[in-house]
């Protein structure tokens, strides 16, 4: 079974960070078993935020006929109703606390990959219907994904495919479909390396032409109104914008001239944009990049930004056949399932001598970095202050807000400073960014709480109730700075101090001792000199090098 370290370490890959309770788990259970009872566990909900009642009504001004003048509901409307600010809170309270880690990570992990952001879209019940699909079919399969995705309205907004008509169809959809979300724009071998050791173009401008017509004749789905036209249905073809669901046909607004796509595919004359859409998939799920190129980003999402070629391999090896040591989704290529399961379960991820390896692991995600420091001391959080527009954009990743299709960073993002090895998120890493993440410890544990008084709840939001750890739990421990120490090390760095580093930070948290009562006893205050060492060795941890890399 494995030992406390090896199941930690194991916790920062596959979760949004270990606890206790959680590595006692995976040491009884082992990682595969573990991995088996996180496929059963029912997944997480989306549930804050408006309806569509934005999108069925026939008020023109949505926000003032819904709610009475002067009242927070009313000055809170475009937050709640258009803005994926409620997501993002169900996104951190989620990530914190519930128990469907692998299902979260996952989903977050293709969220980065067939990217839609509010930045150009709006309307919150149409993002939580985005987002749970990527949740509920985080454990399917990738074409599955790849037609979810095509047919959701909200991506037909965000990248100009909805009502796209036969005689000019706009080719952003179908540029990205290829570029981004399956078979990337070099030859690659399975393995992720450049055929040929040269970037040779998988597709021209012929061939995006080529699929933008295959998929044209795609409108809302039935449901929405537009008050701006005659009894609120619009002229034309179009239904009117409505999220709920996935994009209609309209077989009038289809091409019918033949068109030659990937792997052998050929769209015939003579289709519905139905089998249309079922020829694209198959053309992109058949080529041979689609395999290698998703299956790395993968493993870069969960354990190294520099996968050896073998690694890639094996796991694309198990996308194609869609299972992996028996374990399966039985959805065939593309199972998801297996393929999580062979990049975490992978001899490279689980190999301990890795984590000496300066070429192994990955910096790790602002969103990661602080869901894995509330998990790690117990806390609670419902998301206000670590989205948009507070330390989400302090750090260079608000959820939901990618700056554009092309997620936060890039996958082939090069290291500063050394030619030759990958580290995505370094491309949003920058003296700000970085500076955001000391001021995220910094606030969590000196400000936020119990120093001049909690992080107090925003009483407009949904279950709000602040954020904020639980001292409570390592209290006792605190007493004897090594013990506290050690135990916030398993926590946050898989044991990776060195006996000189862990002697150093022992020292600055025995600074607070039990004479330092003037200060403690603050009526305004509450506090002990436990759980002064608590806060302390929380801040040098958190800010270590330790941390910041996961190996």
């Amino acid at each position: 079974m494995p030992t406390a370290i090896e199941a930690s370490r194991f916790l920062q890959q596959m979760s949004f960070g270990p606890n206790e309770a959680e590595i006692a788990a995976v040491q009884s259970k082992g990682f595969r078993q573990y991995l088996l009872d996180q496929f059963s566990a029912p997944a997480s909900m989306y549930a804050s935020g408006g309806s569509d009642e934005i999108n069925t009504t026939m008020e023109k001004d949505f926000c003032n006929a819904k709610f009475p003048q002067g009242g927070t509901a009313r000055d809170n409307c475009w937050r709640d109703w258009y803005s994926s600010e409620p997501l993002k809170w169900d996104f951190f309270r989620q990530a914190v606390e519930n128990p469907d880690q692998l299902r979260q990570r996952m989903a977050h992990a293709l969220a980065q990959i067939v990217v839609v952001s509010d930045r150009e879209t709006e309307g919150t019940y149409g993002m939580r219907e985005y987002y749970q699909m990527l949740r509920n079919n985080a454990f399917g399969n990738y074409r599955t994904i790849l037609r979810e995705v095509t047919l959701s309205p909200l991506m037909g907004d965000y990248l100009d495919m909805v009502n796209n008509e036969a005689a000019a169809p706009n080719e952003n959809f179908a540029r990205e479909l290829l570029q981004l979300f399956s078979i990337g724009v070099c030859e690659l071998n399975l393995d992720g390396t450049l055929k040929g050791g040269k970037c040779t173009a998988t597709y021209d401008n012929t061939t995006v032409r080529n699929y933008s017509y295959a998929l044209t004749g795609w409108t809302y789905p039935a449901g929405g109104k537009n008050p701006w036209c005659n009894n609120g249905v619009c002229g034309g073809w179009q239904n009117n914008a409505y999220y709920r669901g996935r994009m209609v046909s309209v077989a009038a607004q289809h091409d019918k001239t033949e068109r030659v796509l990937l792997s052998g595919t050929t769209v015939p004359a003579s289709r519905t944009p139905d089998q249309a859409l079922n020829s694209v998939l198959d053309s992109v799920m058949n080529h041979p990049n689609t395999a290698p190129f998703i299956s790395k980003q993968l493993i870069q999402f969960f354990v190294t930004s520099n996968p050896s070629p073998g690694y890639v391999s094996r796991v694309a090896t198990v996308f194609n056949s869609g299972t992996f040591d028996g374990i399966t989704g039985g959805t065939g290529k593309g199972d998801l399932r297996a393929v999580i399961a062979a990049i975490l379960l992978d001899p490279e991820a689980r190999d301990m001598n890795r984590m000496t390896d300066a070429s192994f692991g990955k910096l790790r995600e602002p969103i990661l970095y602080m869901t894995g420091a509330l998990r790690a001391f117990g806390g609670v959080t419902d998301g206000v202050p670590l989205g948009r527009w507070w330390f989400g954009d302090a750090m260079g990743q608000p959820v939901f807000s990618s700056p554009s299709v092309f997620n936060y960073y890039p996958p082939d993002y090069p290291l500063p400073g050394n030619a030759g090895l990958l580290a995505p998120q370094f491309g949003i890493a920058g003296a700000s960014t970085v500076m955001g993440r000391s001021n995220f410890a910094n606030s969590l544990f000196m400000w936020w709480y119990n120093k001049g008084g909690t992080y107090a709840p925003d009483a407009t939001v949904f279950n709000g109730r602040g954020t904020r750890v639980n001292y409570s739990l390592f209290e006792a421990d605190a007493v004897d700075a090594g013990k506290l120490v050690d135990r916030l090390n398993l926590l946050l760095l898989n044991g990776r101090l060195s006996a000189q580093e862990r002697a150093q930070v022992v020292t600055a948290v025995e600074t607070w001792t039990t004479n330092e009562n003037s200060w403690l006893t603050r009526t305004d205050i509450a506090s002990n000199y436990q759980r002064e060492r608590i806060k302390q060795a929380a801040y040098i941890l958190l800010s270590s090098p330790q941390y910041q890399v996961q190996r």
